[in-house]
């Protein structure tokens, strides 16, 4: 506006200086030559004058104009190839579309990372978002129609002839005059990172392994100490029923130590991430049972309520769920003193969701370090005792299977740690997986 004003201010003063210096050197030239002049001539010399200037002054305000129209179009054109050259530079993967999902603009490295150059896509369907992730990506346009942006969400997105991968993505509203919404999708390429998180993953497991290890074989002992005592009373009492309850008393034993050891191996073993319906009440409880041994060997107290979450059934990687919950639960017991009480109890939060809590009467967290206990490598524990790791690991977790993790804690109070996760829909799974 300020421009626009400027601009008609110049025009105006340069118009009335031109019409000035016409009509000044006009008046000296009659002055000059055409003083003894009849009225005939003046009049006409006056007409002259009158059309001379406005000539003069159309021609200045056009040429004045054409200028400034000029120079206006200079740097439009210079500002859109700006807005090009950033748009072909920056290192996400930007997409425009509109509600229908055609492809309005789309940079070089959407080209790069996607396949499809920018004229075979423009004006088509997008073609990127896999079968499975269609209504996600309908939801988060629902939320960004209603002024929430989606903001650094990992998902999946499908490259040309190639599996999908996985993307971090943010979806924002772009509004132009007079012209219908439409949505802005920056993603970039987050294999890498992935892989990295899984690595890191298999660490904290192995760190928690090494944990676990003085409380398994404390487990292991009792047991085993009680097989020693009925194999000596067996060889005094080789015959009859107490010889039969005996064997039965060993393989009770047995099976026990073997599905414990077996527990283990599987804990240990890498294996792809596979997402099905799971019974969350089930592991709860499972992970509870497989962690109590090193909770005992601090004679600390574990209470279990898994009874609002038995049945309820998440899609969900059992691997992860329960690598989630021996972090927390490794937590916790670190957290505690010999005597302490850790409860993991489970909860309804709403129709469609349903989660765990974990929660200690330990030495708890100050405000301070509450804001940073998600970071990578940050940890309260001494020297020596955590790698700062498992926070972090069990937000991505949480993350990547569509839920929230909250931590309440106050020093000398404890520390609960809440995990919301959205229920399956076992029908629509089965659905989509046909």
């Amino acid at each position: 506006m300020a421009e626009k004003r400027w601009f008609w201010a110049t025009l105006t003063l340069s118009s009335i200086t031109i019409v000035s210096v016409v009509a000044a050197a006009w008046e000296l030239a009659e002055n000059r030559f055409f003083r003894d002049a009849n009225y005939l001539t003046l009049h006409y010399l006056y007409v002259t004058r009158g059309v001379a200037s406005s000539l003069l002054l159309a021609f200045w305000a056009a040429w004045f104009v054409l200028r400034q129209r000029r120079k206006s179009e200079e740097d439009l054109r210079r500002s859109r190839e700006r807005y090009r050259g950033l748009l072909e530079a920056f290192p996400g993967a930007v997409v425009l579309y509109d509600s229908s999902l055609s492809v309005l603009e789309w940079n070089a490295s959407a080209e790069r990372m996607y396949g499809y150059s920018k004229g075979e896509i423009c004006g088509k369907r997008l073609p990127i978002v896999p079968a499975a992730k269609a209504a996600e990506l309908a939801e988060f346009m629902g939320r960004v129609e209603r002024g929430q942006p989606v903001v650094d969400v990992e998902t999946l997105r499908l490259a040309k002839g190639d599996e999908p991968f996985e993307v971090q993505l943010s979806l924002l509203p772009y509004r132009e005059p007079a012209m219908p919404a439409y949505f802005l999708e920056v993603t970039s390429d987050i294999r890498e990172r992935v892989r990295w998180r899984e690595r890191m993953l298999q660490i904290e497991k192995l760190t928690s392994m090494g944990k676990m290890a003085a409380g398994t074989a404390h487990h292991l002992n009792s047991p085993l100490a009680a097989l020693l005592i009925r194999v000596q009373l067996m060889r005094q009492r080789a015959t009859g029923s107490a010889f039969v309850d005996d064997v039965a008393h060993i393989e009770e034993g047995l099976n026990f130590c073997r599905h414990f050891v077996q527990r283990l191996l599987e804990f240990t073993r890498a294996t792809p991430v596979q997402k099905q319906a799971e019974d969350l009440g089930a592991i709860v409880e499972s992970v509870a049972s497989f962690f109590l041994p090193a909770i005992q060997s601090k004679r600390a107290t574990l209470l279990v309520d898994a009874c609002p979450a038995r049945g309820r059934q998440v899609y969900a990687d059992r691997n992860l769920l329960e690598t989630l919950l021996l972090i927390l639960l490794s937590n916790a017991l670190d957290a505690v003193s010999p005597g302490g009480e850790i409860r993991v109890y489970c909860r309804q939060i709403s129709p469609g969701h349903a989660g765990f809590a974990v929660s200690d009467n330990g030495c708890g967290i100050g405000k301070a370090q509450r804001e940073h206990v998600f970071e990578p490598f940050f940890t309260t524990k001494g020297p020596g005792k955590g790698t700062g790791l498992g926070l972090a690991i069990a937000k991505n977790v949480v993350l990547e299977h569509g839920g929230t993790i909250e931590i309440e804690s106050e020093l000398g109070r404890g520390t609960t740690a809440f995990v919301d996760l959205p229920l399956a829909e076992v029908p629509e799974m089965e659905r989509v997986e046909q």
